[in-house]
C-alpha cells in the first residue's frame, strides 16, 4: 500500500505540470531523466515524499525541485507551484559562453579544409 504522503512519481509528476501526460512522466522516469535524491528513479511507480529533491532533465535544462506535499489533482499553474520549492540554479544568459566550454582547436574564420587543400597535404606526406 502507498503510505501516508507518498505518491507515485509519474502521477506526482504530472499533477506538478512538468509534464503534459503520466504517460510522458512514466517515460521521461524509464528513460533515466529522474533523480529521487540524487538516486535515478527506477521505475514510474517510485514513490516521492515530501522533502524529497527531485533533479529532472527536461529539453537541454536542468530543473531541481524539492517535494512539498503530494497532490491531489491536476490543477492550474498556480496549485501546481505549491507542490515543489524551485532549487534550479539560474539559467547563463544566452550571449555568454559556458566557463567549462572547451576552447576551439582552430583559428576563427579558418573553416574546414577545401578538397584542393586535402588533396595538397596528401601529396606533401606522400599518400596517393
Amino acid at each position: 500500500m502507498v503510505g501516508e504522503g507518498r505518491q507515485r512519481i509519474d502521477k506526482w509528476l504530472f499533477f506538478s505540470r512538468a509534464v503534459k501526460s503520466r504517460s510522458l512522466a512514466a517515460k521521461l522516469v524509464i528513460a533515466g531523466r529522474v533523480r529521487i535524491n540524487r538516486d535515478k528513479a527506477a521505475q514510474a511507480s517510485d514513490l516521492v515524499k515530501a522533502g524529497d529533491v527531485l533533479t529532472i532533465t527536461l529539453d537541454r535544462r536542468i530543473i531541481v525541485w524539492k517535494v512539498l506535499g503530494p497532490g491531489t489533482r491536476r490543477g492550474p499553474a498556480e496549485e501546481a507551484r505549491l507542490l515543489y520549492e524551485d532549487m534550479s540554479p539560474p539559467p547563463t544568459p544566452k550571449g555568454e559562453a559556458v566557463p567549462d566550454a572547451i576552447p576551439a582547436l582552430r583559428e576563427a574564420g579558418s573553416g574546414r579544409p577545401t578538397k584542393r587543400e586535402r588533396r595538397q597535404t596528401d601529396r606533401l606526406l606522400g599518400e596517393d
